[in-house]
């Protein structure tokens, strides 16, 4: 059999989540309450990134932030203390996840998508291996995203961003915290959209699609001007009345998300429990590259018409819209 034929006969996952993909029960026509308000639930619930980057969250403020006196008046001593902490979480979120994943094979390859090795002999890569490619450009961009915390810090401390507190507006105070991660969300596909432009993606995003099958690494593996881009979303708490909490949460759905959503496993086994970790949503951006730009928890890709539901009927509609889009001829 030919190399040709033993591709064509391999399948293309491994392992896949239940399909096809849905989106939140919101953006469903017509909409179902009961459907929406369980879903937001368990968006929140110990099975899901969410809930740890609220854990997260709440430590840091509560015992790895500086005080706001001290930064009212800018100071590398204390952008050091937060660049320092933010390094120690990364290591720990993905070089622990790729340890025990990758190196020790804690759960061998039980609900890994694409069981095809990371790269460690590819001219596509630094150093010819992804890991350390990986490795180097997820701590190149570290300081980046710490640079914005700081300065959004530096607002909160010299009143050019609105405090507001939980004892004072209790309601606001949830709102605010339930609706970033569809900020951050709309944010990111948005900016995943433009980087998807020929020039910014030649330059700039094609950095991050050296990485077809993806390890915990590969989430932050980005150019730094994607860096940039990417925490850029806090500016909304210029405009937004706000805490230090909903700041950190919407940094920590960044940093924290992307090793953990880039495992390339579906779910996380800890004893009798599995964490949701992979998404399968983005495993397919990465394999198809024109889809999938955005989250489930936003409804851009369906609404312009960018969803991949992981089915093999999906394939076929996005390699149609491919062809249709190469060739415009084909729509008259």
């Amino acid at each position: 059999m030919s190399a040709n034929e033993k591709r064509a006969k391999r399948p293309m996952w491994a392992y896949t989540p239940e399909l096809p993909i849905k989106h939140a029960a919101y953006v469903d026509t017509p909409s179902n309450l009961s459907a929406i308000i369980k879903g937001e639930l368990l968006a929140w619930m110990p099975t899901n990134v969410r809930f740890y980057a609220l854990l997260v969250t709440l430590a840091i403020y509560t015992w790895f932030l500086p005080s706001m006196e001290r930064m009212e008046n800018w100071g590398w001593d204390w952008f050091a203390e937060i660049l320092l902490r933010n390094y120690l979480l990364i290591i720990l979120v993905a070089g622990g996840l790729h340890l025990w994943l990758f190196t020790f094979k804690g759960q061998g390859e039980e609900e890994h998508y694409d069981t095809r090795p990371l790269a460690t002999d590819s001219i596509r890569f630094d150093f010819r291996h992804q890991t350390k490619d990986n490795m180097l450009w997820t701590f190149v961009g570290v300081p980046i995203g710490t640079l914005w915390e700081a300065f959004m810090l530096w607002c909160y401390a010299n009143g050019y961003a609105e405090l507001v507190s939980f004892s004072e507006s209790p309601i606001y105070f949830i709102i605010i915290m339930a609706l970033i991660p569809l900020w951050s969300g709309t944010h990111f596909y948005f900016l995943h959209r433009a980087l998807h432009y020929p020039f910014l993606y030649k330059w700039v995003h094609s950095w991050h699609h050296r990485n077809t099958n993806v390890g915990p690494w590969s989430g932050h593996a980005m150019h730094p001007v994607e860096h940039f881009g990417l925490y850029s979303d806090v500016l909304i708490f210029l405009l937004v009345a706000s805490h230090p909490i909903h700041l950190l949460f919407n940094l920590m759905l960044h940093t924290m998300n992307g090793p953990i959503s880039h495992t390339g496993y579906d779910k996380l086994k800890v004893g009798p429990v599995k964490i949701q970790v992979g998404d399968f949503f983005h495993q397919l951006h990465h394999r198809f590259f024109d889809c999938n730009y955005g989250i489930t928890g936003a409804p851009w890709d369906k609404w312009f018409h960018s969803f991949h539901d992981g089915t093999p009927e999906g394939n076929k509609l996005i390699n149609e819209r491919r062809r249709m889009m190469n060739n415009p001829q084909l729509k008259k």
